[in-house]
């Protein structure tokens, strides 16, 4: 018999991490071989609530970047790499519309209306945010569609496919612990971060349109809640699940952007053919 335990989550993570979190607190748990009787290593049971299942999710996200070795700092940013950026930016959100739609026709197949309600909405909410990537591209003089067919950054096709893995997984309540994730990043971009973008842009360019969307002075902040108060209300194995995937969105991000640079040599290979002509 399960215990119900009332203002307290708890999910695995990873083999040796369980994120223990109640309204007031937070911290991880490391199991033992010897200690398969402590609550923590059984799956969790009992519902959740805003409080501890915000906590849940963000801990599992911190967790995955201290598990990362930042070794290297990423080069100084430059327009040519911001181009390389937005590519990135382009790629993420053009795959966000089209997989939700698939997740909301599987969760809606399972008779998971709610989930499929917030994909549904989720796939509304994110569609033509790539036109703006496209438009940020143009503003600095490349073709757009040529950039993002030629470019497709190593971190961001990771991301892709790990959002798409979760959609097409038996269970694809994984995307939205991806969809949190993503998101809740997002929110770390202030506007002194875009301001700082900006400076390195030639002057009258306007290239942060898709990057102040997705920052902490745009919608995002209005998501990541709708998304906490949804998984709060999800069955014990189903927020577990989103707690994972949170960890799994984070250590995928974190460490991939680590070596996904191109030289500015490189960088000018590729785009001077598709500069244009006008500029």
């Amino acid at each position: 018999m399960k215990t119900e335990c009332p203002d307290i989550e708890w999910a695995r993570v990873a083999p040796d991490t369980v994120v223990v979190a109640t309204s007031e607190r937070v911290w991880v748990y490391r199991p033992s071989s010897t200690d398969s009787s402590n609550i923590f290593t059984q799956p969790m049971s009992g519902i959740g609530s805003v409080a501890t299942t915000q906590k849940l999710l963000d801990t599992s996200i911190v967790l995955a970047k201290r598990a990362v070795s930042f070794s290297d700092q990423p080069p100084v940013l430059t327009p040519t790499l911001w181009i390389w950026s937005l590519a990135g930016q382009y790629h993420l959100t053009h795959s966000t519309p089209r997989l939700m739609e698939e997740a909301r026709e599987l969760f809606a197949a399972a008779g998971r209306e709610v989930l499929a309600q917030w994909a549904a909405q989720k796939a509304i909410e994110e569609s033509g945010h790539d036109r703006l990537a496209l438009l940020d591209i143009q503003s600095l003089g490349y073709d757009a569609e040529a950039v993002v067919e030629a470019i497709f950054p190593p971190s961001a096709k990771a991301l892709v496919d790990y959002f798409t893995r979760t959609v097409q997984a038996i269970d694809p309540i994984g995307c939205v612990g991806y969809a949190y994730t993503m998101e809740r990043l997002a929110l770390g971009v202030s506007e002194k971060r875009i301001q700082a973008v900006e400076r390195i842009l030639p002057p009258g360019t306007r290239a942060t349109r898709c990057l102040r969307v997705h920052s902490g002075v745009g919608s995002d902040v209005e998501h990541a809640d709708e998304i906490i108060e949804l998984v709060a209300g999800l069955t014990p194995e189903e927020r577990t699940k989103v707690a994972i995937a949170c960890y799994e969105t984070a250590l995928l991000d974190f460490s991939s952007s680590q070596n996904d640079y191109p030289s500015e040599e490189e960088l000018q290979h590729i785009l001077r053919p598709l500069a244009l002509k006008e500029y």
